[in-house]
């Protein structure tokens, strides 16, 4: 069985920004640098076959380049408590200065609908981009002078003309990410998603 997930890999640049923040929080188990991505769909657990027909799927979704940029911080709970620490992003357009949400999400929505192609349940959950920094034990202190502090996050704008099909594996210390495909943005063509 397969572990799959897609997702960007941001820019080095964009992940030593990020990798900066780690710290100042009991408990927390920071994300490194082979750990930080935009996860555009998680697939879960595939048979090799059903692995072999998702990465074919993924080779028709077609996408033009994009920019987004880093844009603040959040976190999810979970039973009541913090459970995750994450930066999100905001798609820009650095030629026209306005915020094209749509791109990334377009995205998101071609490879979910590779995903069924390849026999996979479609996503149902809303789609909210974001990279995860940190996951929060039981234990964990308090997020709120971390989330106060670095509320400001941002970045200049960085191109997506790229994403990845993921294999992980799950250790004592945490998941091991292994990029079993690359896609990129390539011109129209008919059989594209």
């Amino acid at each position: 069985m397969h572990r799959l997930f897609i997702a960007i890999r941001p820019p080095a640049e964009i992940r030593a920004r990020l990798l900066a923040l780690s710290g100042n929080i009991a408990g927390a188990r920071w994300q490194d640098d082979m750990q930080l991505h935009l996860t555009l769909r998680f697939v879960g657990e595939v048979d090799p076959h059903q692995a072999q027909d998702l990465a074919d799927a993924l080779a028709l979704v077609n996408f033009t380049p994009f920019t987004i940029a880093l844009s603040g911080l959040g976190e999810f709970e979970r039973k009541g408590r913090v459970d995750t620490i994450w930066a999100g992003v905001q798609p820009r357009d650095i030629w026209a200065g306005v915020q094209p949400r749509d791109a990334l999400t377009q995205l998101h929505q071609k490879v979910d609908r590779a995903c069924v192609l390849a026999g996979l349940t479609a996503e149902e959950r809303a789609y909210l981009p974001h990279i995860t920094l940190a996951r929060l034990s039981r234990g964990a202190g308090s997020t709120r002078a971390f989330l106060e502090q670095n509320a400001g996050l941002s970045s200049p704008p960085f191109l997506i003309d790229r994403f990845g099909l993921f294999e992980s594996h799950l250790g004592q210390s945490g998941a091991i990410y292994h990029q079993a495909a690359i896609y990129h943005a390539v011109p129209q063509s008919p059989e594209a998603i």
